[in-house]
């Protein structure tokens, strides 16, 4: 049994090395349903947080065949919203999501987005963003350095799906990368023949495989799939907080090869 009027009166300053070394509380849901396949639940408290690694510097300027969506200049390729232009950066600004006015399937992307600086809120409330392929199924974007939240809600995440296998997440306020291998789900006469797969670098770290998607993403429920056109808008998720987005690209992989 600790003495915690013993603690006390060795002044804040001092910390026994058992309470020095207590883990941080767990952030998330223990009454969610469970992933199919799995001991775990829907944003999962109890799930193990991926290991932190730390990124290298990628190479992001635009192969020749890329069909660039934001450069720094404008905003023409986008609508909703209206975002912010601060900076060469498209920045969240409280109006709502934007989303591309071309469809898209298959697609390598490549973006790049940073937090604020400030910190702000925890968990789920510190920089919060998403990149929706399809229109519906989210990469999540987050302040996940140091800053604990549900596993499969951190930075590299498919929402609510698959943690990523890092934590490859730079400080706040640091510009920060993912690219992107996206397939699309294929339906035929409405019933799924293939799911939907993602491979997915953060920071240049595989944080991703060719992981199948479950379905369209959901908040605290199973996602589920149903049948939808083979190519829809890229979405950037308005969550309330200001992130910033810049140097935005795809190639559509259904022309860019056999």
């Amino acid at each position: 049994m600790i003495r915690m009027d013993l603690v006390a009166a060795l002044g804040t300053c001092v910390l026994l090395p058992w309470l020095q070394d207590a883990p941080a509380p767990r952030v998330g849901y223990d009454d969610t349903p469970f992933l199919p396949g799995t001991s775990w639940r829907v944003h999962d408290g109890e799930r193990p947080q991926p290991r932190v690694v730390q990124p290298g510097t990628p190479s992001s300027a635009p192969p020749s065949d890329a069909i660039v969506l934001f450069d720094g200049d404008d905003l023409d390729a986008w609508e909703g919203g209206p975002w912010r232009l601060v900076d060469g950066a498209m920045e969240v600004a409280g109006t709502g999501d934007v989303s591309t006015r071309e469809a898209f399937g298959d697609v390598q992307l490549h973006l790049e987005w940073r937090t604020p600086e400030v910190l702000e809120g925890e968990g789920q409330g510190r920089g919060n963003s998403g990149v929706f392929l399809m229109d519906r199924y989210e990469i999540q974007v987050l302040d996940s350095h140091e800053n604990p939240t549900y596993a499969d809600g951190q930075a590299g995440a498919l929402y609510g799906q698959h943690p990523p296998d890092v934590n490859a997440s730079r400080a706040p306020g640091a510009w920060q990368s993912y690219d992107v291998v996206f397939e699309a789900p294929r339906f035929e006469a409405g019933v799924l023949t293939r799911p939907a797969r993602a491979t997915v670098f953060h920071n240049g770290v595989l944080v991703q495989h060719a992981r199948e998607l479950l379905g369209a993403t959901a908040h605290k429920q199973v996602a589920a799939y149903a049948p939808h056109e083979p190519e829809a808008p890229l979405r950037l998720q308005d969550h309330g907080n200001p992130v910033r987005f810049r140097n935005i690209w795809v190639r559509r992989l259904d022309a860019a090869g056999p």
